[in-house]
């Protein structure tokens, strides 16, 4: 299940997220966390993966969190809605966009266990959906010069574009393609694959070491010694994601 916790406080975002992994509910579920300060971060979120349960709140700054509730109707699909707001005099409203459940501020591990018992029984009833086109397969082929190289997707390591060139790394090779990092994304499964720069990405699970580098940056060392910085605007997913 992977959930996406909006609220432009850091400490509520942190508190609620830690309530979230704690939760009973959950037990037996592979759990992917993504945190949003605002809108815009919320919708670059969604865009990139399919999050199946949001909890929003309603005053984000200057903006309010229906704004972002009434765009989940432009998606392919519908993540579920779970306000989590100290506002109470919402709830009619938030009924109305089709919210699931209304949990107030301060959280309690109770009532946050009962939202999510729920959203996972919502879930279980939902039709398995079909994977993205591209994502069939354990298997990729890459168009080289002069023939095709067939590589398990999981044994990539990173893949990087200098000069038109696309290098994709495994453990003991390096692919060179005329291909893109765009082509090359939408056929990795993005639970184990992340973007870190405009002309990068990594495995995951293939990062030895996390340095500090140049202008408040990141360097990736991966387990084949090869170097991936990462770019500023993607500092902070990759973050979150590390629990760093």
């Amino acid at each position: 299940m992977r959930i996406l916790v909006v609220d432009d406080e850091p400490l509520a975002r942190k508190e609620l997220s830690f309530l979230i992994k704690k939760s009973a509910s959950l037990d037996g579920q592979e759990i992917k966390l993504y945190q949003a300060e605002d809108i815009k971060e919320a919708q670059g979120i969604l865009l990139k993966y399919q999050i199946d349960l949001v909890f929003l709140d309603i005053s984000l700054n200057e903006e309010n969190g229906f704004e972002l509730a009434y765009e989940f109707k432009q998606l392919n699909y519908s993540p579920i809605i779970i306000f989590a707001t100290a506002y109470d005099e919402y709830a009619v409203k938030a009924f109305d966009v089709g919210a699931l459940d209304y949990v107030l501020k301060p959280f309690e591990q109770k009532r946050i266990d009962q939202a999510l018992e729920k959203a996972v029984k919502v879930l279980d009833t939902k039709q398995v959906k079909p994977k993205p086109a591209g994502h069939d397969g354990e298997m990729l082929s890459i168009e080289l010069a002069d023939r095709n190289a067939v590589v398990k997707k999981l044994a990539i390591i990173a893949a990087q574009v200098a000069d038109g060139i696309l290098t994709i790394a495994t453990a003991k090779n390096k692919y060179q393609t005329k291909k893109t990092l765009s082509w090359l994304i939408k056929r990795l499964p993005d639970e184990e694959f992340m973007q870190v720069n405009r002309n990068a990405l990594v495995n995951i699970e293939a990062i030895k070491e996390v340095q500090p580098w140049f202008n408040h940056t990141l360097l990736l060392i991966m387990s084949n010694g090869d170097k991936v910085q990462v770019g500023r605007s993607y500092r902070k997913e990759l973050t979150e994601l590390l629990e760093m």
